[in-house]
């Protein structure tokens, strides 16, 4: 079962988590589900993810990031068109000039589990580097584009585009704040972005 339906949907009462703490230090370590070590480390990163079971849900998750943030009359900018649809349906204005917006709203290539980061290339943001991509990312992915380590993430992608690789490929990793990013001198000096992930349940 997905970690995502067992937070969302309804508990377990099969006392996993008892069983956990009853073993012993110098037992095997248990193997992490990738969806459960995805949400572990993507929070850790500090970002904010909305779990979503249908198309509805995601764009009730849109307009309540919007209103959350006050981004009424502020346009996405969108590198590509597919995901025009979801602003159109919702009346959000959108443009394709990222000197227009702070707000990118995008898709990516893969969620990777092994540091909570989203993979992406320049199919999402074309040749920009990540200091160039506004503060402000909505990210929309599926559960099927979990997987657990970039390694998996660069096979899948040499696999798909077979013809052409995308170039820039990149992950995007550190959702802290300034002051958070401060604090943690491993992440001091990266590009930290304000990041919503919208997550449909598609497994």
């Amino acid at each position: 079962m997905s970690i995502f339906k067992k937070i969302f949907g309804k508990k377990s009462n099969d006392g996993s988590d008892d069983d956990q703490e009853q073993r012993g230090a110098f037992m095997p370590e248990i193997k992490v589900p990738v969806d459960e070590k995805f949400t572990i480390n993507f929070t850790k990163n500090g970002g904010k993810f909305l779990y979503c079971v249908s198309h509805e849900e995601v764009s009730q998750s849109l307009m309540d990031i919007v209103d959350e943030n006050n981004w009424q009359e502020t346009p996405f900018y969108l590198f590509s068109k597919t995901l025009s649809p979801f602003c159109k349906a919702q009346n959000i204005n959108y443009t394709h000039n990222c000197k227009e917006s702070n707000v990118l709203f995008t898709s990516c290539e893969y969620l990777i589990a092994q540091n909570g980061s989203i993979l992406i290339s320049e199919n999402q943001i074309g040749e920009m580097k990540l200091d160039q991509l506004p503060n402000n990312i909505i990210v929309y992915a599926t559960t099927s584009q979990l997987l657990d380590s970039i390694t998996d993430g660069l096979k899948q992608i040499k696999r798909i585009y077979k013809e052409r690789i995308p170039g820039n490929i990149t992950t995007l990793k550190n959702f802290k704040t300034e002051e958070e990013t401060k604090e943690d001198f491993l992440s001091y000096g990266s590009s930290v972005k304000n990041l919503y992930l919208i997550l449909l349940e598609d497994l």
